[in-house]
């Protein structure tokens, strides 16, 4: 879960479907909703750039772009690695930073993302 203080926006991430749902704190009512990767982990909103980083188990960074309080497009998804869900957003950096676990030949690292 994330949330926009500014805009009393709660954003969930649901694994079955994936989704990205998006709550009005004010009336508890969804007011937007997304397809996102599978086994969404961890969330984060940028206020600076009103956009959404989601690491998702199933191999892939999403990022959505808000257009206002109850609009958002997806602009992007990155390809990290199987079961790499774990996941941190450094503002102050510009990082999001990503942890891949061993699996088979996968060899565990910390992948480091910088935010444009």
């Amino acid at each position: 879960m994330a949330l926009d203080e500014g805009n009393h926006r709660l954003f969930v991430g649901t694994r079955d479907p994936a989704r990205l749902i998006v709550f009005d704190t004010d009336s508890g009512k969804v007011v937007s909703g997304i397809n996102i990767a599978q086994d969404p982990d961890d969330i984060f909103y940028d206020v600076a750039k009103k956009r959404l980083y989601i690491s998702c188990g199933e191999g892939f960074i999403n990022i959505i772009q808000q257009q206002d309080a109850n609009h958002y497009n997806s602009i992007g998804t990155i390809p990290t690695a199987p079961g790499a869900r774990t996941s941190l957003f450094v503002p102050e950096l510009n990082r999001f930073y990503v942890a891949v676990p061993h699996q088979g030949g996968q060899e565990s690292e910390i992948r480091v993302y910088r935010v444009g």
